[in-house]
């Protein structure tokens, strides 16, 4: 299978090319260009593995939570791309590629404590479990709260801490009682760890059409419930 992986919802950048068990990536971090970055990354991703869009499977993009111009970024042209050669779409959440981050690089870590810097001192949250799959199941729901207020958890034994929220907000690693590793703290989403979900994603068929990727934006949802009551 063939699929074309997006990821442009925080400061990084990149695409990832999972082509007949072979994957390719490109990355950049930087926190603006990002529409010039997207495209041309594809274009080689693709020229260098000798495929055009029509022979694509699937195109992946990673729909939030994160910067709002960023998710829709990387909707638009997941969204635009998919109309031109008729592809479906698979939506991944950017908690989700963190945390499937965490279970390639340490194969004992059961949980993922996955947190995005959403400025306004807040974070967005996600707390995954490695499932008998090996791949991340959500526990509970994807939130956006302050740092202080993220939920706590039974176990941190076999927990790590993953994603610029717990760089942003040394309270989080203090509310949580958990030491956090320099360099993951820093870690953003990023494509190549996107197609590892992507794969098995579109083997069972969860996929949608160009015109029903929709971004997740938490922080919207929270403003709707809110005025919903």
């Amino acid at each position: 299978m063939n699929i074309l992986c997006l990821e442009t919802a925080t400061e990084g950048c990149s695409a990832a090319l999972l082509s007949h068990g072979e994957l390719r990536y490109r990355e950049s971090e930087q926190p603006q260009g990002h529409t010039e970055l997207i495209l041309p990354m594809t274009e080689s991703l693709l020229a260098e593995a000798g495929l055009s869009m029509n022979q694509l499977d699937a195109i992946a993009f990673d729909r939030g939570p994160g910067s709002f111009t960023g998710i829709r970024i990387g909707t638009g042209v997941a969204q635009g791309l998919a109309f031109a050669a008729d592809l479906p779409v698979i939506p991944v959440s950017s908690l989700a590629i963190l945390a499937q981050a965490v279970f390639d690089l340490h194969p004992d870590i059961q949980t993922a404590l996955c947190a995005i810097d959403a400025r306004m001192n807040e974070v967005y949250w996600g707390v995954y479990r490695r499932g008998p799959d090996q791949l991340p199941q959500l526990q509970g729901e994807e939130i956006v709260c302050p740092a202080s207020h993220t939920p706590r958890q039974n176990d941190y034994q076999h927990s790590f801490a993953i994603g610029t929220g717990w760089g942003a907000y040394p309270d989080l690693a203090s509310h949580h009682r958990i030491q956090v590793d320099a360099t993951l703290a820093r870690a953003l989403p990023l494509a190549r760890h996107m197609a590892t979900l992507a794969l098995p994603a579109l083997q069972r068929g969860d996929t949608v059409a160009a015109e029903h990727a929709i971004p997740v934006y938490l922080r919207d949802e929270v403003a709707k419930k809110k005025s919903e009551q």
